[in-house]
């Protein structure tokens, strides 16, 4: 029943040529209407999403009272990852008409993005209803619902015994490597030790579309673990003469140019110091390879390696969009529960010598927040949906002063004179954060003071985006940007694990 397009809107009767076409002259309002939807169809159906919002706004504002118009506005704003927009789009569609399907469907699909699953199954379960016997429309409900079912379970399980970790229940000892594996090894002697050796091994192993053993996939699991549990919530990185500091925005599980990345600035060391700043799974089909190679790093120099946790190291994002199914196919759902217990225990800000502070999404809705509230969050667990730690994931930065509900409809906008009011009351001079795919892969805001970095260039393999890094001397904490194009990977699509359900968004 429903397709990754706009279908049966009039699309028989559009033709290309009207992308270049005035429809300005044209008088009767809803004829007006009519034809600036037609013009955001063609657009939508190029994958032009910004100019297909544009064209949408224009005919809602001839005819504010067709449900199509804003149910096709609302799928335009999810291509775009506004999921707040598109569930505001979808509800008014229902509103307008709530015998349209469609309508139904995108807020489910929006409701879905931002994690809220018992929320979108019931407006799966209204379609099922009106549609009983529409198979896809059943299909979608049942997937949403299984969903459901084993978030509650994960959650009645994590209720019952908070305390358990993966180091309560792994003897590495036990675990037997196969006398036909080739991969890189660790050995028992020398305490299943992470060198620099094994790492590179396991990079090169990985790009051969390989994968490590699970016993030392474990092992690094194992290691950070520890590491991660001693650190703070904000955590100080002071750089030292004779160091560098680079930082890198989203990676999105594209493998392939985070080692680009690498290529161009030198692999991590301890006067190479690297800080990835969230979201480095989902989406990108190689999310394991770029979770085991970080991690490792973190073992093997847990002084000058930092990760910063992203809105995407969630369970419900990783259900939604990939990590989960990427993990169950390459090792197992055990596996997968020692990945999201490290998740919690990522720390969710640095502060780069005393003035720069760096988190994945933004700042807050009120002006009060010192950076001692940062530090005394309690972060070892799945994030809420509002406060302090839901704002550092999920925030981003607007042009127009003040705050305003964000667009993604979780976490806030926040404008300059907000950004100011955090920089003088903490004494910092500006902030990085990533969050936001931008053309040239970084962005620079609020009189400079709120600096976007995104490190997935070609973002999902359609965006066309360059990826970017910033690095910082201890002398010169001016950033320095470093734009970088997409290179070739394997024959494996972005969203290739993702689940079944995202087909449609």
């Amino acid at each position: 029943m429903e397709k990754n397009n706009i279908t049966n809107d009039n699309y028989a009767s559009e033709t290309n040529h009207m992308l270049n076409g005035d429809v300005n002259d044209i008088n009767d309002e809803s004829l007006l209407a009519e034809e600036f939807k037609n013009k955001a169809n063609l657009y939508f159906k190029s994958e032009d999403y910004k100019h297909a919002i544009e064209y949408y706004d224009k005919a809602i504002e001839k005819n504010p009272n067709n449900a199509v118009y804003f149910a096709n506005r609302s799928f335009a704003h999810l291509k775009m990852e506004s999921y707040g927009y598109a569930l505001n789009d979808a509800t008014k569609a229902i509103e307008l008409d709530n015998k349209y399907l469609k309508g139904y469907y995108r807020r489910a699909a929006a409701n879905m993005a931002l994690g809220k699953m018992k929320v979108a199954l019931k407006d799966f379960e209204t379609v099922t209803k009106v549609c009983p016997n529409d198979k896809d429309a059943k299909l979608k409900y049942n997937a949403c619902n299984k969903i459901v079912k084993a978030l509650a379970f994960q959650k009645a399980i994590f209720v019952d015994v908070p305390k358990k970790s993966i180091v309560d229940s792994v003897n590495l000892s036990n675990i037997e490597v196969e006398k036909d594996y080739k991969g890189p090894t660790l050995k028992e002697e020398d305490d299943y030790q992470i060198s620099l050796q094994f790492v590179n091994e396991m990079i090169q192993c990985f790009k051969d579309q390989k994968k490590i053993h699970k016993k030392f996939a474990l092992k690094i699991l194992l290691d950070v673990r520890e590491i991660f549990a001693k650190e703070s919530t904000l955590v100080d990185v002071n750089i030292n003469k004779d160091q560098k500091l680079t930082i890198c925005g989203d990676i999105h599980g594209q493998f392939f140019d985070m080692l680009h990345i690498f290529d161009m600035n030198g692999m991590p060391s301890p006067q190479n110091l690297y800080l990835f700043n969230g979201d480095f799974v989902d989406r990108g089909s190689f999310s394991v390879e770029v979770m085991l190679t970080l991690l490792a790093f973190k073992a093997l120099y847990p002084n000058s390696f930092y990760l910063t946790r992203g809105n995407h190291e969630t369970a419900t994002m990783n259900q939604m969009y990939g990590f989960e199914g990427e993990v169950k196919s390459k090792y197992s759902q055990t596996i997968y529960t020692y990945f999201a217990e490290i998740f919690c225990l990522l720390p969710l800000a640095y502060l780069i010598q005393g003035k720069v502070l760096v988190m994945h999404g933004g700042i807050f809705s009120q002006d009060d927040v010192t950076l001692d509230d940062i530090r005394k969050i309690d972060r070892n667990r799945e994030p809420p949906e509002s406060g302090l730690m839901c704002e550092l994931l999920w925030s981003d930065p607007q042009f127009p002063n003040g705050r305003a509900p964000s667009k993604r409809g979780v976490g806030i906008a926040f404008g300059p004179d907000v950004t100011h009011k955090f920089l003088e009351k903490n004494g910092l001079d500006y902030i990085i954060r990533s969050h936001e795919v931008k053309d040239n892969g970084y962005e620079v805001a609020h009189d400079g003071k709120c600096v976007t970095v995104f490190s997935a260039p070609n973002y999902c393999d359609s965006t066309g985006n360059k990826g970017a890094y910033i690095t910082l001397t201890a002398d010169n904490l001016t950033p320095k940007f470093t734009t970088f194009e997409a290179v070739p990977h394997p024959n494996v699509k972005a969203m290739a694990y993702a689940n079944s359900l995202m087909g449609f968004l």
